[in-house]
């Protein structure tokens, strides 16, 4: 049966640089090592592939989607070239299609994960696929993200369409579940000490299993805890993939995160876990997008957050607001996030995704925010000072990458209120550790702080340190809202 041209494998098909011939012939050989060697596709059936929309049957899509994904360097999955698995919904899954359904969500979860570690057995980089635009998103998800799900959960033990993918796993207990988030937990405080680096194919590992959990049916609280557990993990992939620079794969994860924490019910979790997105969108240089974003956060968040969730959601959106120079609305919005931390006693324990945001975290986002803003008004630059050290005050142990941004927001704000010895001193300080964290988000931090340096070139402290500076970047500095980004038509989850 056929539906039309499929352009979304001809897109791709273009990428690749292959011709019809050579694609047929790479995919037999590939399918062969891949234990299919009975396997015969030729120039005509690529052809109809694209032109036509005619779907090959299993297991050419799986081939396809491993040759593709090791051309291109990025995770390309079944979805992302126009074909579907049996049993799935004719809905074509870009930001047009959105949202997932709950066996949609698992599918391409399992997928996506089991492409991500593909791309980290054969050290690829995933980095060449396009953004979504934020107001593609908010268009997409709003209206789904504030209801809860129209559906009761299935009994145990039955396999819905998901399973066709053939996970050998067997439904979970309460102990396996309890296991699977004490590991969330062992994720979280490794990433938040040493970056995301070293920690990711661990995080996308175990991802992938619980995708595959999700594709079995499990009494509804373990399936619940189950899909939260997959939000978390979600979030912290996503988190770690824009830690080292894979941000179509980050943004992926974090819209997939939402999907799973909806599904499992925990509407706040998915508000968070796209503010996460918003952030990403901030530190690539496009803030409308990222305000677009908060505004789903918001939405998808609802009445159940706790005003500490809410509080964290106005700083993110501040940072956004600095970032195009709009210092009233900073000022407001920090002020609101200021006064619903200081509502919130802690009569309702927070959950734990969101007990990293305290009181030093606070501190450390408004200084990033007026630090922000001081690249447009300099007189804001002591405001960050003042938050920064405040910051850097209550920080505890264990949250090293944090210390860092807070030196550099503390070192750039000295350089831009021009007291370039106070600036030098906390630089250093930022250096010292910088070597021991694996987040690529660091250097673009240091990247911007180098660039404040310039103005000092021949100050012989400051000539020391932007040796220093360029010693401990990987290449060249630059700032990572320099190059062009692609705002593209859709997302591919």
């Amino acid at each position: 049966m056929t539906k039309g041209r499929n352009t979304r494998l001809a897109e791709l098909f273009e990428l690749t640089g292959w011709s019809k011939g050579e694609l047929a012939r790479t995919v037999n050989r590939h399918a062969a090592a891949m234990g299919h060697p009975q396997l015969a596709t030729d120039t005509s059936r690529v052809r109809r592939w694209i032109d036509t929309g005619e779907t090959p049957r299993d297991p050419v899509p799986r081939v396809l989607a491993s040759l593709f994904t090791e051309r291109l360097g990025r995770v390309v999955t079944i979805e992302d070239l126009g074909f579907r698995k049996p049993g799935q919904s004719a809905r074509r899954q870009t930001v047009e299609g959105l949202p997932l359904s709950s066996d949609e969500t698992a599918v391409v979860l399992t997928e996506l994960t089991g492409m991500d570690l593909m791309l980290n057995r054969r050290g690829l980089v995933g980095a060449g696929a396009a953004l979504a635009a934020g107001s593609a998103l908010h268009g997409s998800l709003y209206d789904w993200l504030r209801t809860d799900p129209g559906r009761t959960l299935p009994t145990p033990a039955t396999a819905g369409p998901a399973a066709l993918d053939g996970y050998d796993g067997l439904p979970v207990g309460s102990q396996e579940v309890e296991a699977l988030e004490h590991s969330v937990t062992v994720f979280r405080a490794w990433d938040a000490s040493r970056g995301g680096g070293l920690q990711r194919k661990a995080v996308v590992g175990q991802l992938n299993e619980v995708g595959g959990m999700l594709t079995l049916r499990h009494p509804p609280s373990l399936q619940r805890r189950l899909w939260g557990v997959a939000a978390n993990l979600s979030v912290l992939a996503g988190w770690m993939s824009h830690d080292v620079g894979l941000e179509p794969t980050a943004q992926q994860y974090f819209v997939l995160a939402a999907h799973a924490a909806r599904e499992g019910g925990d509407r706040p979790r998915a508000g968070e876990a796209l503010s996460r997105a918003a952030r990403q969108m901030v530190h690539l240089g496009r803030p409308a997008d990222a305000l677009d974003l908060m505004k789903l956060a918001h939405a998808g968040a609802g009445e159940q957050a706790l005003p500490r969730t809410r509080a964290m959601l106005h700083t993110i959106e501040a940072w956004a607001q600095a970032s195009m120079g709009h210092g009233q609305d900073v000022r407001r919005t920090l002020g609101e996030a200021e006064e619903l931390f200081a509502s919130d006693k802690g009569a309702v324990p927070p959950p734990s995704w969101m007990q990293n945001f305290d009181e030093a975290d606070l501190h450390g986002m408004q200084a990033l925010a007026y630090r922000t803003l001081a690249d447009h008004d300099p007189a804001v630059a002591k405001t960050a000072e003042f938050h920064a050290r405040k910051a850097l005050a209550l920080r505890g142990e264990g949250f090293q990458r944090s210390q860092i941004f807070d030196h550099i927001s503390l070192a750039s704000a000295y350089f831009i209120a021009d007291d370039p010895d106070q600036a030098d001193r906390y630089a250093r300080m930022a250096l010292v550790s910088v070597h021991e964290n694996s987040s690529h988000r660091t250097w673009d931090r240091l990247r911007e702080m180098y660039r404040l340096t310039a103005r000092y070139a021949g100050y012989p402290a400051i000539d020391g340190l932007r040796e220093e500076i360029e010693q401990a970047l990987p290449q060249a500095p630059r700032s990572p809202r320099t190059g062009p980004v692609k705002s593209p038509r859709r997302l591919k989850v």
